[in-house]
């Protein structure tokens, strides 16, 4: 974990530090950091990719799909990419997930009845409406099939995200010159950032409540509707002309 932040600040110093470049090459101050933490995470996920390979696979978990994947297309797939998927999850998928997780269960506790209405929805789905301790007999109840029908659940989750985003603040780099939708030109190199927690309680996107936590503000006759990504913008996929890669 201090290898991954550690990785992660170095890199984000990237962004106002017109001498990595040289402090890499040199071998020196954050730079020096960076690649110690790089080689402190190859060492682990190549380790677990050896011993994951040395393993009986049986697709319980995403890095053995990926090995079985790899039997079709050894090339391309190669250890280098397993190293890169995995570290991609590390990084980007632990750390807002469980951000995520933690509001969600917050708004939860300061929402009894959102609560209540969860767990209805998760008997009713589930044809479970006895109380029981038996978590795994409980988890393994809640299939795809299962987690599909939960349109209610779907959407304190999809509110939990909009008023608490994982990445709250996030930047994208102009690959080419552009002109965003207000008419602000961009050029080149330009560095453009945009808050995704503010955006997410704007009245004049989400109406006058915005602030508050209504999960149903995402249902339609009890179907989840989805927003489109140009108005919640929590995953980061709409701006599509900037590009995250620049000084990285």
């Amino acid at each position: 974990r201090l290898s991954t932040k550690g990785g992660n600040d170095a890199t984000s110093l990237r962004f106002i530090d017109s001498l990595w470049k040289l402090k890499w090459f040199l071998n020196i101050g954050s730079q020096t950091r960076l690649k110690k933490s790089i080689a402190t995470i190859d060492k682990f996920v190549y380790r677990l990719i050896i011993t994951k390979r040395k393993e009986q696979i049986t697709l319980e978990d995403i890095l053995s799909r990926f090995l079985v994947e790899r039997e079709k297309d050894p090339e391309r797939m190669n250890d280098k990419y397993l190293r890169d998927i995995i570290l991609s999850f590390m990084i980007a998928g632990k750390d807002t997930t469980a951000a995520s997780l933690s509001w969600f269960l917050y708004m939860l506790c300061k929402n009894p009845l959102v609560q209540e209405k969860i767990v209805r929805e998760i008997r009713d789905v589930t044809s479970s409406h006895e109380e029981t301790t038996d978590v795994k007999g409980s988890v393994e109840s809640i299939d795809e099939e299962a987690l599909d029908q939960m349109q209610y659940l779907h959407a304190a989750l999809s509110e939990t995200l909009r008023l608490y985003p994982a990445v709250p603040v996030d930047t994208r780099c102009a690959e080419n010159d552009d002109v965003l939708p207000d008419g602000h030109r961009v050029k080149r190199g330009d560095n453009v950032y945009y808050i995704s927690y503010a955006i997410g309680t704007m009245t004049y996107i989400w109406g006058q409540q915005a602030e508050e936590f209504k999960p149903e503000r995402w249902l339609k006759d009890g179907v989840f509707q989805p927003e489109s990504p140009f108005k919640f913008i929590s995953f980061h996929v709409c701006i599509l002309s900037l590009s995250p890669r620049c000084g990285c």
